[in-house]
């Protein structure tokens, strides 16, 4: 099916059907940035507080140091930046829908929160420089498209532009489905610089606030996988008090279970990016240990027969399931050591009585890891590939 896509006059042409009304507008930086507020609370506005900067689907800010000055060099140089797009609302004010990391950059060296290297060897915000070159900063004008639509083509047209933008993460693609007041309150407590999901777990948990990584894993655990689904039920509740409350209480089970002290002398990196809500899920109705839990993880990372060391939490929680304990134990033998055993076999298996060739045959650990076996010669024996698969984790 071919489908056509460009913009009018009259506005955003799909397949011959005029679906958005876009209007092209050249808007200096001096207007964008006139009465530029950053309250990380309660929003980002601009254009004298008509231009909504940080609509709820929009991501966090996350343009580093360098694309920040990226902007400021590209405009003082006079080389033109990318399009941004607005949406214009029905009381005459604007949200911006693309551009906001570039937008961003402007107001806040504009308002002197970060300085440049214009002369080699001097720092300087925008105060700081030359009436002449601020003027010439201020009347940079940006091309902007103005739209105008329903907010399901709004949001369409969003992740439509976006795609040849910075990669959306599938978190950040979903917010845009569910706005609304749960959303907003999950992202004051999951998507914030050092937010409180962020403060109170990120030993546990790997990822980025400000890319809705925090917010993810959380609607992961909770959810068991069906994220959306989760969203979809909670779109309208007043608050994610559920959502923060299962997440502290996973976070709290597992310094409990693990006895992490105020110091986390005992903290270990393997616990770092583990699956917490499925263990919390699974395994929290139990009792346990805590003290002998501690001894046991000694043991078992000490042990050097013990590869995936981050696999050694489930493993104790589990009560020790040898299925679990066959995935700890990656070490293999040497093609030697597995030469010899065969050879001393005379290339009989002991299990089934048949006589192989080599190529046929697998390496088992007579006594298996987690009874006290080792990866030695003295604990090799060759056996079918038939019998290996039997044997499993027996």
């Amino acid at each position: 099916m071919s489908i056509r896509l460009k913009i009018s006059e009259k506005g955003l042409i799909y397949n011959n059907k005029t679906t958005m009304k876009i209007e092209l507008k050249q808007i200096k930086v001096r207007d964008i940035v006139s009465g530029y507020t950053n309250n990380e609370e309660e929003g980002v506005t601009g254009f004298n507080g008509l231009l909504n900067i940080r609509p709820p689907y929009q991501r966090e800010f996350v343009y580093k140091d360098k694309q920040q000055k990226a902007v400021i060099s590209t405009i003082v140089r006079g080389f033109p930046l990318n399009t941004m797009y607005w949406v214009k609302n029905e009381d005459n004010s604007f949200e911006l829908l693309d551009g906001q990391q570039r937008t961003m950059s402007i107001c806040e060296f504009v308002e002197g929160n970060f300085s440049m290297e214009f002369i080699p060897g001097v720092q300087q915000c925008f105060h700081n420089l030359p009436d002449s070159m601020q003027e010439k900063i201020l009347d940079y004008e940006l091309m902007v498209y103005i739209c105008e639509g329903n907010e399901t083509e709004r949001l369409e047209w969003f992740k439509t532009i976006n795609i040849a933008g910075e990669k959306l993460t599938d978190q950040e693609l979903l917010n845009i489905n569910y706005i609304g007041t749960w959303l907003s309150d999950a992202k004051r407590k999951f998507s914030k610089t050092n937010c409180v999901a962020y403060k109170l777990g990120n030993k546990y948990v790997k990822g980025s606030p400000i890319r809705q990584e925090y917010l993810e894993t959380a609607l992961d655990w909770i959810s068991n996988g069906h994220i959306a689904a989760y969203m979809s039920k909670h779109q309208h509740d007043i608050n994610a008090n559920e959502l923060w409350l299962y997440y502290q209480s996973v976070i709290n089970w597992v310094e409990t279970t693990f006895a992490i002290d105020t110091n986390a002398k005992n903290y270990r990196k393997e616990m770092s990016g583990l699956n917490w809500g499925n263990l919390y899920n699974r395994f929290h109705h139990k009792m346990y240990d805590a003290s002998e839990i501690e001894k046991r993880v000694n043991e078992l990372m000490a042990n050097e027969e013990v590869t995936d060391k981050k696999g050694v939490y489930e493993y104790i929680l589990s009560g020790e399931d040898e299925n679990i304990a066959c995935r700890l134990s990656k070490r293999v033998f040497s093609n030697t050591d597995k030469r010899t055993a065969y050879e001393r076999q005379k290339g009989i298996c002991p299990i089934t009585g048949e006589s192989l060739p080599f190529e046929e045959m697998q390496a088992d650990h007579i006594i298996p890891w987690w009874k006290g076996g080792t990866t030695t010669l003295s604990n090799l024996q060759m056996i079918s590939k038939l019998a290996n698969a039997r044997k499993g984790g027996k």
